[in-house]
């Protein structure tokens, strides 16, 4: 499932939800539904959370396990 990658991310780049809720615009309790699982995330949201972390969004979203990003990003 997609949110546990989100947060095996964020802890692997020692970031707390606040830092990237602040980075998503948002607040930390609606960052925080999507890593729980609770909300859906954004489109918007996969799209700049996979350019953060230089991999692809299938990557992110549970997808694959190969985080490589498409070639030419």
């Amino acid at each position: 499932m997609y949110f546990r990658r989100l947060e095996d991310l964020r802890t692997d780049h020692d970031k707390t939800q606040i830092e990237i809720a602040e980075y998503l615009n948002m607040n930390r309790n609606v960052y925080w539904r999507y890593e729980k699982g609770v909300r859906e995330i954004p489109a918007w949201a996969v799209l700049k959370l996979a350019d953060y972390y230089k991999v692809s969004t299938d990557y992110l979203l549970g997808r694959t396990d190969d985080p490589t990003p498409p070639k030419g990003k």
